[in-house]
């Protein structure tokens, strides 16, 4: 198991134990996470990303900020959903926190 993938494993299994809502699924073939069945964050298993759901805004200004790339699978651009390399386990666990707070606001 790959180093993203790992971590991916590790958070969302921390997820969904904690809160019931939180279940594991898929979307677009990738692995993912629903909070009372919305989409909120997802592993690229091509290029062991983590992918989130947040406000179009806040992707625009993190992809500006360096914090991320635009989720764009087959060249289609997801406005609201950002891509962040592995790495850095505390990014990775604010934007699923972040992308779980947008969904659960919406």
């Amino acid at each position: 198991m790959s180093d993203g993938a790992g971590l991916w494993q590790r958070l969302g299994d921390e997820l969904v134990a904690s809160d019931p809502s939180i279940t594991w699924s898929t979307m677009i073939g990738f692995p993912c996470l629903r909070f009372e069945g919305a989409f909120f964050a997802s592993l690229d298993h091509r290029s062991d990303d983590l992918v989130v759901k947040l406000a179009a805004e806040d992707v625009s200004a993190r992809v500006q900020a360096g914090s991320g790339k635009p989720f764009a699978p087959a060249g289609k651009v997801f406005r609201e959903w950002l891509a962040i390399e592995p790495g850095d386990e505390q990014v990775w666990r604010e934007a699923t926190a972040d992308a779980l707070a947008f969904v659960k606001s919406g």
